[in-house]
């Protein structure tokens, strides 16, 4: 799967391993980022799955580039 900034407006859905591919940080930091609502909300797709809407990770992807005053 590849992922582009260049779609942020795409919908659907990713998976942790991917939303770790865009916001490289470990897995219990971003836990604890979710708990603390520094990072969007997880959306249960079932039982066993969650995901996190696209639209929010490219978004929060934006911000946090902007605020490091990296173009």
């Amino acid at each position: 799967m590849s992922i582009s900034f260049d779609q942020p407006e795409a919908t659907g859905f990713l998976r942790l391993p991917e939303v770790l591919k865009i916001i490289p940080v470990g897995k219990s930091t971003w836990w604890q980022g979710v708990k603390e609502g520094r990072y969007p909300r997880a959306i249960k797709l079932g039982p066993r799955t969650t995901a996190w809407s696209r639209a929010d990770i490219f978004e929060l992807a934006a911000r946090l580039k902007a605020e490091s005053g990296h173009v």
